[in-house]
């Protein structure tokens, strides 16, 4: 619940925080880039002795020097959030600074999106695993996790579940007109499948053996049954899942 502060405390305390926000991510996202500074001094450091290989191996030393600065980002960034605990509570919360929630939310959003369109364009592998778990999010054995997460510290996949190219899951729904944002859970049980495009809204929960089709939406809190097939907007039982 937010304090009653006069006009001027809110005005004073919104300003800190966004100072404060704006220093977080300078420091956080410089900090991913020490290593990648570390492998252009080494680069720098062979170039003085045998400019003929440097400039053969280019290419590679380019593609390298790519990859170390992506995966430092990401890595760095989830090893913050998790150490500090910098995760958010399910609710209906007023969106502003002033409320610790939402300003998680805020911090939160601010530290992952770039990362997240980071692993939209490039291919990472199991580090876009290791990074969701940093987040907290919870991830069964053998899940494809496709798509994007909007907000993985709130986001719970079973164990076999394929989440098809284009798909989104979110946690939260900012309503803009009453400066509310709310946090919802979502589950997705095991041996799930969802389809590309598909999109998964604030509490919904898919229970185990559900097959979501292609461009379907869950609403909200919607609750997909055992072993059913669902497809449609919003998301409706096509027929039993025999498998």
């Amino acid at each position: 619940m937010t304090k009653n502060f006069s006009k001027g405390e809110k005005n004073l305390i919104n300003f800190l925080k966004k100072i404060n926000l704006s220093l977080i991510l300078l420091i956080v996202f410089s900090a991913g880039f020490i290593p990648f500074s570390a492998y252009l001094y080494i680069i720098y450091y062979f170039f003085k002795i045998n400019q003929m290989i440097i400039f053969i191996l280019l290419p590679i030393i380019i593609y390298l020097g790519v990859s170390i600065l992506i995966i430092s980002q990401i890595i760095i960034t989830g090893i913050i959030i998790k150490t500090f605990k910098i995760k958010y509570k399910t609710g209906v919360y007023t969106y502003n600074y002033l409320n610790k929630n939402s300003f998680k939310w805020i911090l939160n959003c601010s530290l992952y999106t770039p990362c997240r369109k980071i692993i939209e364009i490039f291919p990472v592998g199991f580090i876009k695993i290791l990074y969701y778990r940093l987040l907290g999010m919870k991830i069964g054995s053998n899940s494809l996790i496709g798509g994007e997460i909007k907000d993985p510290c709130i986001t719970y996949v079973g164990n076999n579940v394929t989440m098809g190219e284009y798909s989104i899951i979110y946690g939260h729904i900012h309503n803009y007109n009453e400066n509310k944002i709310t946090i919802r859970e979502v589950k997705i049980g095991n041996n799930c499948i969802i389809g590309a495009g598909s999109i998964i809204m604030p509490g919904a929960i898919l229970e185990n053996d559900v097959i979501l089709a292609a461009g379907a939406v869950v609403t909200q809190n919607q609750i997909l049954k055992k072993g059913k097939i669902y497809g449609g907007i919003p998301a409706k039982e096509i027929k039993k899942n025999n498998k």
